[in-house]
């Protein structure tokens, strides 16, 4: 079934239809907000969010871009907004699964150590600057091509390229720092 009819159906209040269109996207609109908010329940809960959304406004979806560009698009906003309200409330691993593993210390120590490298990644990529890290996330965690990421940020395919090479040199200047 192609895009059109798909959509028309769904207006057409087809349950079943828009059910296939969720497992269609979901994994992608899961793992962009994975990508851009490094928590799972808060990619759960974006993800729910996103299929609202679409649900609510596909009957002014104007197909000048495929669905998936558009879907990605509610997804981002969604995701940047949710940051907004949220401003700089993150969860971390509490100490409770730590003193869980305290009677195996290799264990204890590796998570400990994991945990600081999770954290160091996550906070380099919430440094970058927004366009940058949209741009990394879709091309580098998504494997978008650089022509979709353009549609999906209204930008150009050389500005996208420039934006993850700006991303991947912060990232690593910001890495080493912590690192060593």
């Amino acid at each position: 079934m192609d895009e059109f009819s798909l959509i028309q159906n769904i207006l057409d209040g087809s349950q079943a239809d828009f059910e296939q269109l969720v497992k269609m996207y979901q994994p992608n609109v899961f793992r962009t907000a994975m990508g851009l908010l490094h928590n799972k329940e808060d990619a759960e809960e974006i993800t729910q969010d996103v299929f609202l959304k679409v649900y609510d406004s596909l009957s002014s979806f104007n197909q000048r871009a495929t669905l998936s560009t558009w879907i990605y698009r509610v997804t981002i906003n969604t995701c940047l907004n949710f940051l907004k309200k949220k401003k700089g409330n993150r969860l971390l691993v509490g100490l409770s699964a730590l003193l869980g593993l305290a009677s195996k210390e290799k264990q204890c120590e590796k998570l400990v150590t994991d945990k600081e490298e999770k954290d160091s990644i996550r906070k380099a990529m919430q440094e970058l600057p927004g366009k940058q890290r949209l741009a990394f996330v879709l091309t580098k965690y998504e494997e978008l091509p650089q022509r979709q990421v353009a549609e999906i940020m209204q930008i150009s395919e050389g500005a996208v390229e420039q934006l993850v090479i700006r991303a991947r040199n912060n990232l690593r200047k910001k890495l080493e720092k912590i690192v060593g």
